[in-house]
């Protein structure tokens, strides 16, 4: 990419074609976001959803009925201003897209939802390790044993991110992280992953496999993957999501999310 961008001209160039590839460490302190796109008949019960179980579903903005604007998170068109997106037709994955604009409906919403990339900078700026970034991988993703809250259609269990720490370390990501509920805040979890239903650490759902040193524990935080597998239960006809590190880059600062 060059130059380090803003999150609006990086956004200019994802609408304009030019870049179509994970948003990862660009536009560095900008707030990133997963996104849901549903029909108004679903969105109803999916805000709901949200609602009950904010820690994986953290909502940051939502739209009107047809309109793909999010006016609170910048100058966003929801169909053109992310660089990848998954297109499910009754809860399965179909197609890939990098523009979704003929298939954007007059009843769609979107949902934009915090992103774990908001507290992973938090945490590289407190000194900390993160694993997977220090080893250029997506983060270990894993299906648990912990039940979501139900609304309508919309179930499942929550989805976890996995990130290994020292005991040390460990409280100190708690205490960071503690900072930033509206990306997931600090960790639902750690120590035996067996406890939340976790087979092995070395088999992640989603991501990637990381390693785990001898005197290290694994902390879990909720994932924004989650609402996808909501999605395979209720089985809409149509819903769109972005694609895995090809998020919504937003006018919102990193910052502004933390609390005292």
């Amino acid at each position: 990419m060059g130059t380090t961008l803003d999150a609006a001209a990086l956004r200019r160039r994802i609408r304009a074609g030019e870049h179509n590839g994970n948003t990862s460490g660009l536009a560095p302190g900008y707030v990133q976001c997963n996104l849901v796109i549903l029909s108004g008949r679903y969105a109803a019960d999916f805000l709901r959803f949200c609602q009950l179980n904010p820690k994986p579903c953290p909502l940051l903005a939502v739209g009107e009925p047809g309109d793909p604007t999010l006016p609170a998170l910048g100058e966003i068109d929801l169909r053109t201003d992310l660089p990848g997106y998954r297109v499910y037709e009754h809860g399965v994955l179909t197609g890939q897209h990098g523009d979704i604009s003929a298939l954007w409906q007059d009843d769609m919403v979107g949902f934009a939802l915090g992103c774990s990339f908001s507290f992973e900078e938090a945490l590289l700026a407190a000194g900390l390790e993160v694993r997977n970034v220090t080893r250029g991988v997506n983060v270990p993703m894993y299906r648990s044993n912990i039940a979501c809250a139900p609304a309508g259609a919309f179930v499942g269990d929550m989805v976890v991110s996995m990130r290994p720490f020292r005991p040390a370390d460990a409280i100190r990501a708690i205490q960071v992280c503690t900072r930033f509920p509206a990306v997931h805040g600090a960790p639902i979890h750690f120590g035996d992953p067996g406890a939340i239903g976790i087979g092995d650490l070395a088999a992640p759902d989603y991501g990637d496999a990381v390693d785990i040193g001898a005197d290290e524990v694994p902390l879990f935080w909720a994932c924004g993957v989650t609402p996808q597998v909501a999605l395979e239960a209720a089985r809409p006809p149509l819903a769109i999501t972005h694609s895995p590190g090809c998020m919504l880059v937003t006018d919102l600062r990193n910052a502004q999310l933390a609390v005292l």
